[in-house]
């Protein structure tokens, strides 16, 4: 058992240091934001991910985990100390590393005796030498302490089972001392460890979001064309997938990734490369291409309707992905403020991603739980997200509904047969179209 303090209770901060509690640590996760740590006192949790409340409130009632703004304390109690702050996109693609500077100024001001300070932020080369000088500095390097960089590797909607069965943890750090010391944290997880310096850390995070990504650009390129040629993207993706040098995942053609790692990563990765004198060309296919795959969203609505003014869309979906309230780069954003501009009105339906969503859709748009009462009365309703809800969508309902039977899947989730023998007009990604 050791005690730790998980400085940041956002997504990764909150569920590493609830999953750490979980196998028997003493952890306080603490923030500058009262209100976040007075909900979590309450046992309500700002993020929504499956299965996360249950776990806080098993930890908590164990007293193996806590909640507080006092970092200072947190700091001078705890033996590992990780930093799990935010590290977002700033204007000039760079990862924005304030945060992280400010919670290695705090480190250093209450450093009380050897300590680990583990970087789980998603940051680029060079943070954890970066971090090592501001902690030397702000404790007059009264006291030893070593820093690890452990980048986490979770997906959004399954986080705690990516945590409690993670694939692989990822050790760099500037003494083998600390390496032995997060690398037993990590033995009840029973996974594979891979030791390296900082910076093969730093960059195995960058390099690993921008493959995935590189993935879902190339399919989506792949659907782009198979839509001109007459070919089914899915039946290519899925003779590519037993490939077992390619495998299946990531090759599932649609609208584009989002959420708050691949758009900011590969952007953060073009920096980090530009910034060494390397024209990093791959990553700025990658990115574009997924710019231009929202777009062929509003293709397809322009292709079969002509004018939008006026028209009556519905559209199932707003998180990037199922299982999330997280709306950041997600699709369904930019893809709404191009056919309102363009004078349509929108009913859209989430489960769980509305308050997030009126943050950052700026169009007066209605907001609905209910997929039915989504689509009625519409003229052509757009799938984005697979919820359960959309996956189990009643076609001949949802015909009743409609004022027209036309429907843009951005997630390719009914079979062709299907929507063809209900009487639709179908336009998927990378798919034959149904007229």
């Amino acid at each position: 058992m050791k005690r730790l303090a998980v400085v940041g209770t956002g997504y990764v901060g909150l569920v590493s240091g609830t999953c750490f509690a979980e196998i028997g640590n003493q952890v306080t996760c603490c923030d500058i934001d009262q209100s976040k740590i007075d909900l979590l006192n309450k046992g309500e949790i700002p993020i929504y991910e499956p299965g996360l409340k249950e776990l806080v409130a098993k930890n908590s009632e164990a007293g193996r985990l806590s909640f507080t703004t006092d970092i200072g304390t947190a700091i001078q109690d705890a033996e590992v100390v990780y930093i799990a702050v935010g590290t977002p996109m700033s204007e000039t693609g760079e990862a924005d590393l304030k945060y992280v500077r400010a919670v290695a100024q705090t480190i250093g001001e209450n450093l009380n005796g050897y300590k680990v300070i583990v970087n789980k932020s998603t940051v680029p080369v060079g943070t954890g030498k970066m971090v090592e000088e501001i902690v030397r500095s702000a404790s007059n390097g009264a006291y030893e302490f070593d820093i690890v960089s452990n980048p986490e590797f979770l997906r959004e909607g399954s986080a705690i089972k990516d945590t409690m069965q993670m694939e692989r943890a990822v050790i760099g750090a500037t003494s083998e001392k600390a390496a032995g010391i997060i690398e037993e944290l990590h033995s009840p997880f029973q996974t594979a460890i891979v030791k390296t310096n900082l910076e093969s850390a730093e960059m195995l995070k960058y390099a690993a979001n921008a493959f995935l990504a590189t993935k879902i650009s190339f399919i989506n390129d792949i659907a782009n064309i198979c839509e001109l040629v007459g070919a089914d993207v899915t039946k290519v993706a899925e003779g590519m997938g037993l490939d077992s040098r390619i495998g299946p995942k990531f090759l599932n053609a649609g609208v584009g990734f989002g959420g708050s790692c691949f758009p900011k990563d590969t952007t953060a990765l073009l920096h980090i490369a530009e910034s060494a004198g390397y024209d990093f060309e791959l990553i700025k296919a990658v990115i574009k291409t997924n710019i231009r795959q929202r777009e062929t969203v509003v293709h397809k609505l322009k292709n079969i309707f002509g004018d939008l003014n006026g028209l009556n869309v519905s559209v199932l979906g707003l998180a990037f992905k199922p299982n999330t309230d997280d709306m950041r780069y997600a699709p369904s954003v930019d893809i709404i403020h191009a056919i309102t501009e363009e004078g349509a009105s929108v009913k859209a339906y989430d489960p769980v991603a509305i308050e997030e969503a009126k943050k950052q859709i700026t169009a007066p748009i209605s907001y609905y739980t209910d997929v039915y009462e989504t689509i009625q009365n519409t003229d052509v309703c757009i799938i984005l997200t697979e919820w359960p809800e959309v996956l189990s969508l009643d076609l001949n309902k949802a015909k009743e509904l409609m004022n027209k039977a036309i429907l843009i899947d951005g997630r390719n989730i009914f079979s062709l047969t299907d929507v063809k023998e209900k009487g639709f007009i179908y336009h998927s990604v990378g798919r034959p179209q149904i007229q």
